[in-house]
Parts: C-alpha cells; sequence; structure tokens
C-alpha cells in the first residue's frame, strides 16, 4: 500500500498522518511512506535548525510500536539525528516489532550537501511475508539519477525496489522522473513501489511498476490518496542482469 500524503516541517503532525495511513492498512501489509515523513523536508532545510532530535527519535519509536500493533510492515523516511549532525534516512519497520532497519541516503541533493551527512553503504532488508522472505532495497529522491545504485541492490537479491521522495520542484520536466522509475523496474527486472508526497508542484509520481517496466497502478498528482496493489514476486528475473559483459565493464562496491 503506497501513501501519497503531505510532510510538513512538525513532527505531530506528521506522526498523526501516519496513524491514519496505518489505520487503512490490513494485517501483513507491506505501507510505503514518502522521504521526510516524519521529520519534514523541503529543498528550504533552514527549519531543519529548530528540529528537535528528541521528537524525531520518539517519532520513530511510535511508529515502530504502531507498526507492530497494526502488523504491518512500514517504510517511511525522515531526517535522522546522528553523532555531530542529520541525516536523511529510509527506515524500515517489521512488523514483529523487531528493530528497525536504516538506511541512509547516499547520494545526497545539493541542497543537502554540506547540511547532512552522506551514508556509507547500500543495505538491504527482509520483508517477511506468508512465504517466506522478500528482500527490498530502498532509495531517496534524486538517487533516481544513479542506475549503478539499484543495480547493486539488485545484485544483492532485491525483488523489490522501495523508493521514498519528496519530488516537488517546478523545475524539473514533467514526465522524466516518472521515466525514470519504469527504467529502474524493466532494467533490473524488479518490481518498484514509488511514494511521493502530496503537493501542487509535484513532479514524480506515486506508483507501482513491475519487472517488465509496466505501470501496474498509479495515483492521481499533488492530491492525498492511497495504492493497493498484490504483488506476484515470482515475476521477477536476472535475465539482463546475468547478460552484464562485465569482461568489458564491471562496477565494484565498496562499502564503509
Amino acid at each position: 500500500m503506497i501513501a501519497q500524503v503531505p510532510a510538513v516541517w512538525n513532527v505531530d503532525t506528521n506522526l498523526g498522518t501516519v496513524r491514519d495511513v496505518l489505520h487503512e492498512a490490513g494485517s501483513g501489509d507491506v505501507v510505503v511512506l514518502p522521504e521526510g515523513m516524519l521529520s519534514g523536508y523541503g529543498e528550504d532545510l533552514a527549519p531543519l535548525d529548530g528540529l528537535d532530535p528528541a521528537a524525531v527519535n520518539d517519532a520513530v519509536a511510535q511508529v515502530a510500536r504502531l507498526a507492530a500493533r497494526r502488523q504491518v510492515h512500514v517504510f517511511c523516511g525522515s531526517l535522522l539525528p546522528q553523532v555531530g549532525g542529520w541525516c536523511n534516512a529510509g527506515l524500515f519497520f517489521p512488523a514483529d516489532g523487531s528493530r528497525h532497519q536504516v538506511y541512509r541516503k547516499i547520494n545526497l541533493a545539493m541542497n543537502e550537501r554540506g547540511r547532512l551527512h552522506p551514508g556509507e553503504d547500500l543495505p538491504t532488508v527482509d520483508v517477511p511475508h506468508n512465504d517466506g522472505t522478500v528482500i527490498a532495497g530502498m532509495q531517496l529522491c534524486r538517487e533516481i539519477r544513479f542506475p549503478e545504485q539499484w543495480q547493486q541492490l539488485a545484485t544483492a537479491g532485491a525483488a523489490l525496489f522501495v523508493y521514498l521522495t519528496n519530488a516537488a520542484n517546478t523545475r524539473e520536466p514533467q514526465g522524466v522522473w516518472r521515466s525514470h522509475l519504469i527504467s529502474r523496474a524493466a532494467e533490473n527486472q524488479r518490481f518498484l513501489a514509488s511514494a511521493n508526497i502530496a503537493h501542487p508542484d509535484q513532479h514524480c509520481p506515486s506508483m507501482v511498476v513491475s519487472p517488465r517496466g509496466e505501470v501496474l497502478g498509479e495515483l492521481a498528482p499533488r492530491h492525498t490518496g492511497l495504492l493497493r496493489h498484490v504483488l506476484d514476486l515470482d515475476e521477477t528475473r536476472d535475465w539482463y542482469l546475468r547478460q552484464r559483459r562485465q569482461d568489458v565493464l564491471s562496477l565494484h562496491y565498496h562499502p564503509k
């Protein structure tokens, strides 16, 4: 279930939005929420100066409890406090109440550089479901421009790409980021679930894309909404990944 909802610079308001979304989810659902959902986010990061780290940490703890109470798996974005400042993160909250997992954005936007600390690796997470687990990998916003990161996640076994974004920029041509999402799914033969904020200037869709590049569902832009879709994970393939000419070009992953 993808939630296209506003994310504002008010932690309590954002928590209320998350509660409302999870109230609509059923046991076992995987819920995807936008980038910056808990903390708030925007091109202008000046409000970060007034953001209370304790309030953000408490919000993270509350969402963990909500996920366990509702028995849903939650992917959610937030700026997170860390030693020496803040990072931009995607969080995965398992339905069983076990410890949440964090992906820290490695390729920061220009407005984030000098304000946020970049991550240093591309982890995957295991999402339990009725027939076992599915491996998922998270990417955030402008990382749609870096296909090698997505290929690394696919190589690491991710069957599902979870894309959290806060894409509302009038300088971006309409349709470009939608095309990127389709390409990232099709070139890696993976499912992709994208959640953007509901915003008047939204330029990236909230949608589900199949491993063939088919758009399986898409929310109308600018408006709050929920999108549900059941994925057949047997549709993922490694056919293109196996055809890479690694004797000519080989990418090397260097986590720190």
